[in-house]
Protein backbone atom coordinates (compact mmCIF):
# COMPACT_ATOMS: atom_id res chain seq x y z
CA UNK A 1 0.00 0.00 0.00
CA UNK A 2 1.39 3.27 -1.08
CA UNK A 3 1.69 5.31 1.93
CA UNK A 4 -0.46 8.68 2.25
CA UNK A 5 1.53 12.51 2.84
CA UNK A 6 -0.15 14.91 4.28
CA UNK A 7 0.60 18.44 3.42
CA UNK A 8 2.87 19.86 5.30
CA UNK A 9 1.91 22.93 7.03
CA UNK A 10 2.85 26.38 8.17
CA UNK A 11 4.41 25.56 11.95
CA UNK A 12 2.75 27.97 14.45
CA UNK A 13 5.87 28.63 16.03
CA UNK A 14 7.37 32.13 17.71
CA UNK A 15 10.46 32.04 15.12
CA UNK A 16 8.34 31.80 12.25
CA UNK A 17 6.26 35.71 11.37
CA UNK A 18 4.30 34.47 8.61
CA UNK A 19 2.70 32.10 10.66
CA UNK A 20 -1.01 32.93 11.57
CA UNK A 21 -0.66 33.44 15.21
CA UNK A 22 -0.88 36.09 18.23
CA UNK A 23 2.60 37.15 19.82
CA UNK A 24 2.63 33.70 21.33
CA UNK A 25 0.45 30.84 20.26
CA UNK A 26 -2.60 29.71 21.89
CA UNK A 27 -4.26 26.20 22.37
CA UNK A 28 -6.74 26.80 19.87
CA UNK A 29 -4.45 28.05 17.31
CA UNK A 30 -3.20 24.45 17.13
CA UNK A 31 -6.22 23.00 15.52
CA UNK A 32 -5.26 24.83 12.72
CA UNK A 33 -3.06 22.00 11.68
CA UNK A 34 -4.15 19.54 10.24
CA UNK A 35 -1.41 16.73 11.88
CA UNK A 36 -2.06 18.08 15.10
CA UNK A 37 -5.33 17.19 15.01
CA UNK A 38 -5.07 13.87 13.92
CA UNK A 39 -2.81 13.36 16.85
CA UNK A 40 -5.42 15.54 19.12
CA UNK A 41 -8.54 12.89 17.95
CA UNK A 42 -6.45 9.38 18.18
CA UNK A 43 -5.03 10.80 21.38
CA UNK A 44 -9.07 10.91 22.34
CA UNK A 45 -9.36 7.25 20.96
CA UNK A 46 -6.54 5.34 22.81
CA UNK A 47 -7.76 6.91 26.40
CA UNK A 48 -11.64 6.11 25.75
CA UNK A 49 -9.94 2.36 24.66
CA UNK A 50 -7.56 2.57 27.68
CA UNK A 51 -10.31 3.69 30.08
CA UNK A 52 -12.58 1.07 29.10
CA UNK A 53 -10.76 -1.57 28.52
CA UNK A 54 -9.08 -0.85 31.94
CA UNK A 55 -12.67 -1.02 33.78
CA UNK A 56 -13.75 -4.07 31.66
CA UNK A 57 -11.01 -6.25 32.19
CA UNK A 58 -10.98 -6.30 35.76
CA UNK A 59 -14.93 -6.07 35.89
CA UNK A 60 -14.79 -9.55 33.41
CA UNK A 61 -11.44 -11.20 35.56
CA UNK A 62 -13.11 -10.82 39.08
CA UNK A 63 -16.73 -12.21 37.38
CA UNK A 64 -14.50 -15.01 36.04
CA UNK A 65 -12.81 -15.80 39.21
CA UNK A 66 -14.59 -14.21 42.26
CA UNK A 67 -11.27 -13.08 43.34
CA UNK A 68 -9.96 -9.58 44.05
CA UNK A 69 -6.57 -9.92 44.76
CA UNK A 70 -6.58 -11.42 40.40
CA UNK A 71 -9.31 -8.33 39.34
CA UNK A 72 -7.06 -5.85 41.19
CA UNK A 73 -3.88 -7.71 39.92
CA UNK A 74 -5.66 -7.07 36.46
CA UNK A 75 -5.35 -3.01 36.78
CA UNK A 76 -1.73 -3.06 38.27
CA UNK A 77 -0.99 -4.95 35.57
CA UNK A 78 -1.13 -1.80 32.93
CA UNK A 79 1.07 0.01 35.48
CA UNK A 80 3.63 -2.32 36.47
CA UNK A 81 5.26 -3.16 33.01
CA UNK A 82 5.24 0.60 31.97
CA UNK A 83 9.69 1.03 33.09
CA UNK A 84 10.30 -2.20 31.40
CA UNK A 85 8.86 -1.40 28.33
CA UNK A 86 9.93 2.23 28.25
CA UNK A 87 13.90 1.17 29.08
CA UNK A 88 13.39 -2.53 27.08
CA UNK A 89 12.07 -1.22 23.70
CA UNK A 90 12.82 2.82 23.96
CA UNK A 91 14.82 2.34 20.78
CA UNK A 92 11.25 1.36 18.74
CA UNK A 93 10.72 5.64 18.93
CA UNK A 94 13.81 6.69 16.88
CA UNK A 95 14.62 3.56 15.11
CA UNK A 96 12.16 3.47 12.61
CA UNK A 97 9.73 6.12 10.90
CA UNK A 98 7.17 7.36 13.65
CA UNK A 99 4.23 7.32 11.90
CA UNK A 100 4.93 3.41 11.71
CA UNK A 101 5.45 2.76 15.14
CA UNK A 102 2.33 4.76 15.94
CA UNK A 103 0.25 2.75 13.77
CA UNK A 104 1.69 -0.09 15.04
CA UNK A 105 1.43 0.45 18.48
CA UNK A 106 -2.34 0.61 17.91
CA UNK A 107 -2.76 -2.64 15.65
CA UNK A 108 -0.68 -4.53 18.71
CA UNK A 109 -3.26 -3.10 20.85
CA UNK A 110 -6.05 -3.68 18.92
CA UNK A 111 -4.69 -7.23 18.45
CA UNK A 112 -4.93 -7.70 21.96
CA UNK A 113 -8.42 -6.84 22.34
CA UNK A 114 -9.47 -8.27 19.95
CA UNK A 115 -8.28 -11.76 21.48
CA UNK A 116 -9.04 -10.55 24.88
CA UNK A 117 -12.51 -10.30 23.73
CA UNK A 118 -13.23 -13.87 22.51
CA UNK A 119 -14.92 -16.14 25.16
CA UNK A 120 -12.56 -18.96 24.99
CA UNK A 121 -9.41 -16.81 26.48
CA UNK A 122 -8.81 -17.70 29.65
CA UNK A 123 -8.14 -15.56 32.54
CA UNK A 124 -4.41 -16.07 32.05
CA UNK A 125 -4.03 -14.85 28.59
CA UNK A 126 -6.25 -12.00 29.79
CA UNK A 127 -3.26 -10.80 32.29
CA UNK A 128 -0.76 -11.85 29.46
CA UNK A 129 -2.03 -9.79 27.00
CA UNK A 130 -2.62 -6.59 30.01
CA UNK A 131 0.92 -7.20 30.20
CA UNK A 132 1.81 -6.76 26.37
CA UNK A 133 -0.13 -3.54 26.02
CA UNK A 134 1.50 -1.86 29.11
CA UNK A 135 4.56 -2.79 27.52
CA UNK A 136 3.71 -1.04 24.15
CA UNK A 137 1.83 1.74 26.31
CA UNK A 138 5.36 4.22 27.09
CA UNK A 139 6.89 3.23 23.19
CA UNK A 140 3.62 4.97 21.96
CA UNK A 141 2.99 8.04 24.18
CA UNK A 142 7.13 8.39 23.65
CA UNK A 143 6.39 8.06 19.73
CA UNK A 144 3.75 10.43 19.80
CA UNK A 145 5.40 13.05 22.29
CA UNK A 146 8.34 13.61 20.26
CA UNK A 147 6.16 13.41 17.09
CA UNK A 148 4.29 16.67 17.93
CA UNK A 149 8.02 18.28 17.66
CA UNK A 150 7.92 17.35 14.38
CA UNK A 151 4.91 18.67 13.37
CA UNK A 152 5.00 21.42 15.86
CA UNK A 153 8.36 22.62 15.89
CA UNK A 154 10.86 22.94 19.34
CA UNK A 155 9.23 26.58 20.39
CA UNK A 156 5.89 27.34 21.85
CA UNK A 157 3.60 25.62 19.99
CA UNK A 158 5.57 21.87 21.07
CA UNK A 159 4.85 23.14 24.66
CA UNK A 160 1.18 23.79 24.44
CA UNK A 161 0.73 20.62 22.65
CA UNK A 162 2.28 18.61 24.98
CA UNK A 163 0.05 20.85 27.49
CA UNK A 164 -3.26 20.03 25.80
CA UNK A 165 -2.63 16.18 25.61
CA UNK A 166 -2.10 16.37 29.48
CA UNK A 167 -5.20 18.25 29.85
CA UNK A 168 -7.30 15.70 27.89
CA UNK A 169 -5.41 12.80 29.93
CA UNK A 170 -6.78 14.44 33.48
CA UNK A 171 -10.12 15.13 31.81
CA UNK A 172 -10.36 11.54 30.88
CA UNK A 173 -9.47 10.59 34.78
CA UNK A 174 -12.17 12.80 35.82
CA UNK A 175 -14.88 11.99 33.39
CA UNK A 176 -13.74 8.35 31.90
CA UNK A 177 -14.35 6.15 34.70
CA UNK A 178 -17.99 6.84 35.01
CA UNK A 179 -18.25 7.23 31.54
CA UNK A 180 -17.05 3.39 31.26
CA UNK A 181 -18.89 1.89 33.96
CA UNK A 182 -22.24 3.03 32.13
CA UNK A 183 -21.01 1.45 29.41
CA UNK A 184 -20.33 -1.74 31.45
CA UNK A 185 -24.16 -0.94 32.62
CA UNK A 186 -24.98 -0.74 28.75
CA UNK A 187 -23.01 -3.86 27.46
CA UNK A 188 -21.22 -7.07 28.92
CA UNK A 189 -17.26 -7.29 29.55
CA UNK A 190 -16.43 -8.78 26.47
CA UNK A 191 -18.58 -6.16 24.17
CA UNK A 192 -16.85 -3.21 26.06
CA UNK A 193 -13.31 -4.91 25.03
CA UNK A 194 -15.13 -4.00 21.54
CA UNK A 195 -15.37 -0.55 21.95
CA UNK A 196 -11.68 -0.73 22.90
CA UNK A 197 -10.98 -2.69 20.06
CA UNK A 198 -12.79 0.23 17.56
CA UNK A 199 -10.75 3.20 19.68
CA UNK A 200 -7.53 1.45 18.80
CA UNK A 201 -8.56 0.95 15.01
CA UNK A 202 -9.91 4.57 14.93
CA UNK A 203 -6.81 5.68 16.24
CA UNK A 204 -4.32 3.81 14.07
CA UNK A 205 -6.32 5.06 10.86
CA UNK A 206 -6.18 9.10 11.70
CA UNK A 207 -2.65 8.63 12.28
CA UNK A 208 -1.96 6.77 8.98
CA UNK A 209 -4.29 8.89 7.20
CA UNK A 210 -3.72 12.52 9.12
CA UNK A 211 0.27 12.49 9.63
CA UNK A 212 2.79 12.91 7.54
CA UNK A 213 5.44 9.89 6.96
CA UNK A 214 8.90 11.42 8.03
CA UNK A 215 11.94 9.28 7.95
CA UNK A 216 13.89 7.70 11.54
CA UNK A 217 15.44 10.32 13.37
CA UNK A 218 18.39 7.71 14.43
CA UNK A 219 20.52 7.48 11.10
CA UNK A 220 22.42 3.95 12.53
CA UNK A 221 20.56 1.42 14.20
CA UNK A 222 23.33 -0.82 14.39
CA UNK A 223 22.72 -3.92 17.05
CA UNK A 224 19.25 -5.38 18.06
CA UNK A 225 16.41 -3.47 19.47
CA UNK A 226 17.35 -3.91 23.35
CA UNK A 227 20.62 -2.50 23.24
CA UNK A 228 20.13 0.14 20.99
CA UNK A 229 17.15 1.21 23.62
CA UNK A 230 19.71 0.40 26.74
CA UNK A 231 22.47 2.76 25.40
CA UNK A 232 19.98 4.83 24.28
CA UNK A 233 18.65 6.16 27.66
CA UNK A 234 22.43 5.73 29.00
CA UNK A 235 23.13 8.56 26.49
CA UNK A 236 19.83 10.97 27.42
CA UNK A 237 20.73 10.22 31.30
CA UNK A 238 24.31 11.10 30.47
CA UNK A 239 23.50 13.95 29.74
CA UNK A 240 23.14 16.45 32.71
CA UNK A 241 20.25 18.94 31.21
CA UNK A 242 18.09 15.99 30.21
CA UNK A 243 18.67 13.83 33.30
CA UNK A 244 17.48 16.95 35.74
CA UNK A 245 14.82 17.41 33.73
CA UNK A 246 13.96 13.66 34.00
CA UNK A 247 14.04 13.97 37.72
CA UNK A 248 11.91 17.04 38.01
CA UNK A 249 9.15 15.11 35.82
CA UNK A 250 9.40 12.22 38.20
CA UNK A 251 9.82 13.82 42.10
CA UNK A 252 6.64 15.95 42.40
CA UNK A 253 3.99 13.69 40.87
CA UNK A 254 5.75 10.65 43.15
CA UNK A 255 4.80 12.76 46.29
CA UNK A 256 2.00 14.77 45.00
CA UNK A 257 -0.20 11.37 43.93
CA UNK A 258 0.09 10.23 47.02
CA UNK A 259 -3.02 11.61 48.86
CA UNK A 260 -4.96 9.98 45.84
CA UNK A 261 -4.11 6.65 46.86
CA UNK A 262 -4.65 7.14 50.44
CA UNK A 263 -8.46 9.14 49.60
CA UNK A 264 -10.22 5.77 50.48
CA UNK A 265 -9.11 6.16 54.21
CA UNK A 266 -8.39 9.73 54.26
CA UNK A 267 -12.40 10.20 53.33
CA UNK A 268 -12.87 7.59 56.01
CA UNK A 269 -11.15 9.51 58.66
CA UNK A 270 -13.01 12.08 57.93
CA UNK A 271 -16.06 10.67 58.18
CA UNK A 272 -17.18 11.45 54.31
CA UNK A 273 -19.24 9.05 52.17
CA UNK A 274 -18.41 8.12 48.51
CA UNK A 275 -19.17 11.39 47.34
CA UNK A 276 -16.45 12.88 49.49
CA UNK A 277 -14.29 10.08 48.29
CA UNK A 278 -14.97 10.71 44.38
CA UNK A 279 -14.28 14.70 45.21
CA UNK A 280 -10.73 13.87 46.91
CA UNK A 281 -10.22 12.06 44.46
CA UNK A 282 -10.83 14.52 41.64
CA UNK A 283 -9.43 17.29 43.17
CA UNK A 284 -5.81 17.38 42.13
CA UNK A 285 -6.73 16.20 38.74
CA UNK A 286 -9.03 19.08 38.58
CA UNK A 287 -6.45 21.23 40.20
CA UNK A 288 -3.38 20.52 37.32
CA UNK A 289 -6.25 21.00 34.65
CA UNK A 290 -6.83 24.27 36.24
CA UNK A 291 -2.77 24.97 36.09
CA UNK A 292 -2.46 24.45 32.75
CA UNK A 293 -4.77 26.08 31.36
CA UNK A 294 -4.34 29.47 32.83
CA UNK A 295 -0.78 28.62 32.68
CA UNK A 296 -0.76 28.49 28.65
CA UNK A 297 -3.47 31.17 28.65
CA UNK A 298 -2.39 33.81 30.45
CA UNK A 299 1.19 33.73 30.71
CA UNK A 300 4.15 34.13 28.50
CA UNK A 301 6.26 31.71 27.82
CA UNK A 302 9.21 33.70 29.80
CA UNK A 303 6.79 33.73 32.59
CA UNK A 304 6.08 30.07 32.25
CA UNK A 305 9.49 29.48 31.94
CA UNK A 306 10.30 31.77 35.44
CA UNK A 307 7.56 30.28 37.81
CA UNK A 308 8.92 26.54 36.11
CA UNK A 309 11.60 25.98 38.82
CA UNK A 310 9.56 27.41 41.99
CA UNK A 311 6.74 25.70 41.14
CA UNK A 312 8.32 22.46 40.60
CA UNK A 313 10.16 23.08 44.50
CA UNK A 314 7.25 23.78 46.34
CA UNK A 315 4.42 22.33 45.07
CA UNK A 316 4.35 19.86 47.32
CA UNK A 317 4.84 21.70 50.08
CA UNK A 318 0.81 22.45 50.85
CA UNK A 319 0.24 18.67 51.92
CA UNK A 320 2.72 19.41 54.57
CA UNK A 321 -0.55 21.61 55.95
CA UNK A 322 -2.26 18.46 56.27
CA UNK A 323 -0.19 17.54 59.16
CA UNK A 324 -2.83 20.18 61.33
CA UNK A 325 -5.84 17.72 59.92
CA UNK A 326 -7.67 20.47 58.30
CA UNK A 327 -11.31 20.00 57.58
CA UNK A 328 -12.80 18.61 54.16
CA UNK A 329 -12.97 21.43 52.42
CA UNK A 330 -9.68 22.91 53.40
CA UNK A 331 -8.07 19.48 52.28
CA UNK A 332 -9.91 20.33 48.62
CA UNK A 333 -8.26 23.35 48.74
CA UNK A 334 -4.82 21.81 49.48
CA UNK A 335 -5.24 19.47 47.18
CA UNK A 336 -6.30 21.59 44.06
CA UNK A 337 -3.41 23.82 44.85
CA UNK A 338 -0.99 20.83 44.94
CA UNK A 339 -2.29 19.87 41.45
CA UNK A 340 -2.47 23.30 39.98
CA UNK A 341 1.34 23.91 40.29
CA UNK A 342 2.00 21.23 37.96
CA UNK A 343 1.66 23.93 35.30
CA UNK A 344 5.65 23.84 35.89
CA UNK A 345 5.68 21.34 33.10
CA UNK A 346 5.03 23.82 30.92
CA UNK A 347 8.19 25.45 31.50
CA UNK A 348 10.56 22.45 32.12
CA UNK A 349 8.81 20.82 28.22
CA UNK A 350 11.26 23.40 26.64
CA UNK A 351 13.99 23.00 28.42
CA UNK A 352 13.77 19.22 27.68
CA UNK A 353 13.24 19.18 24.05
CA UNK A 354 16.01 21.73 23.80
CA UNK A 355 18.32 19.75 25.91
CA UNK A 356 17.81 16.42 24.15
CA UNK A 357 19.61 15.73 20.63
CA UNK A 358 16.95 15.16 18.12
CA UNK A 359 18.23 11.40 17.43
CA UNK A 360 17.55 10.46 21.22
CA UNK A 361 14.14 12.46 21.22
CA UNK A 362 11.94 9.35 20.87
CA UNK A 363 13.94 7.29 23.31
CA UNK A 364 13.84 10.55 25.60
CA UNK A 365 10.15 10.99 25.64
CA UNK A 366 9.38 7.21 26.20
CA UNK A 367 11.78 7.09 28.87
CA UNK A 368 10.19 10.36 30.54
CA UNK A 369 6.37 8.78 29.96
CA UNK A 370 7.77 5.28 31.79
CA UNK A 371 9.60 6.69 34.46
CA UNK A 372 6.69 8.97 35.47
CA UNK A 373 4.07 6.20 35.46
CA UNK A 374 6.83 3.97 37.50
CA UNK A 375 7.58 6.61 40.03
CA UNK A 376 3.41 7.44 40.54
CA UNK A 377 3.05 3.98 41.18
CA UNK A 378 6.06 3.62 43.72
CA UNK A 379 4.87 6.67 45.41
CA UNK A 380 1.34 5.29 46.00
CA UNK A 381 2.68 2.20 47.16
CA UNK A 382 5.09 3.32 49.82
CA UNK A 383 2.65 5.43 50.96
CA UNK A 384 0.03 2.76 51.05
CA UNK A 385 2.75 0.82 53.47
CA UNK A 386 3.27 3.52 55.45
CA UNK A 387 0.27 4.43 56.06
CA UNK A 388 -0.69 0.86 57.92
CA UNK A 389 1.50 2.34 60.73
CA UNK A 390 0.46 5.95 60.18
CA UNK A 391 -2.94 7.68 59.81
CA UNK A 392 -3.45 8.80 56.52
CA UNK A 393 -2.70 12.94 57.41
CA UNK A 394 0.68 12.19 58.62
CA UNK A 395 1.18 10.39 55.33
CA UNK A 396 -0.04 13.56 53.16
CA UNK A 397 1.88 15.34 55.38
CA UNK A 398 4.83 13.69 55.25
CA UNK A 399 4.92 13.25 51.32
CA UNK A 400 4.53 16.77 51.41
CA UNK A 401 7.45 17.82 53.26
CA UNK A 402 9.67 15.14 52.10
CA UNK A 403 8.46 16.10 48.31
CA UNK A 404 10.03 19.62 49.12
CA UNK A 405 13.20 18.40 50.39
CA UNK A 406 13.89 16.24 47.74
CA UNK A 407 12.73 19.08 44.77
CA UNK A 408 14.33 21.89 46.25
CA UNK A 409 18.03 20.61 45.41
CA UNK A 410 16.95 19.70 42.05
CA UNK A 411 15.33 22.96 41.43
CA UNK A 412 18.59 24.74 42.30
CA UNK A 413 20.91 22.51 40.61
CA UNK A 414 18.80 23.12 37.09
CA UNK A 415 18.94 26.18 37.91
CA UNK A 416 22.72 26.16 38.29
CA UNK A 417 22.79 24.38 34.75
CA UNK A 418 21.64 27.18 32.91
CA UNK A 419 24.70 29.45 33.99
CA UNK A 420 27.05 25.83 32.82
CA UNK A 421 25.85 24.39 29.58
CA UNK A 422 26.27 20.73 28.91
CA UNK A 423 28.88 20.49 26.20
CA UNK A 424 27.45 17.04 24.75
CA UNK A 425 24.16 18.62 24.04
CA UNK A 426 22.75 20.54 21.32
CA UNK A 427 21.67 23.92 23.43
CA UNK A 428 23.65 26.07 25.57
CA UNK A 429 20.45 27.56 27.65
CA UNK A 430 17.86 25.90 30.10
CA UNK A 431 15.30 28.51 29.43
CA UNK A 432 15.11 28.07 33.41
CA UNK A 433 15.75 30.76 35.15
CA UNK A 434 14.58 31.93 38.54
CA UNK A 435 13.91 29.79 41.56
Amino acid sequence: MPEHNAPTPTPITPTNPTAPTAPHPRYLALFRIPEFRAVFLAHLCSLLGTVVSEIALTVLVFALTGSPFLSALAFALGLLPYLLGGTLLAGLADRYPARRVLVGCDLVCAACVAVMALPVTPVAGLLALRVVLALVAPVFAGTRMATLGDILGDGEAFVLGRSLLRIVSQTALLGGYGVGGLLLVLVPPRGALLVTLATFLGSATLLRLGTRRRPARARTAAGGLVRDSLSGVRAVLALRGPRLALLLFWLPPAFAVVPEGLAAPYAASLGVGGAGLGLLLAAISAGMITGELLAGTLLTPAARARLALPLAALGTLPLALCLLRPGYLPLLALLFVTGASAAYTLGLDRWFVDSVPVELRGRAMTVQTAGLMTAQGLGTALAGAVAERLDPHLVVAGAGLLGTVCCLPLALAARRARRVPDARGPKDETGLTTI
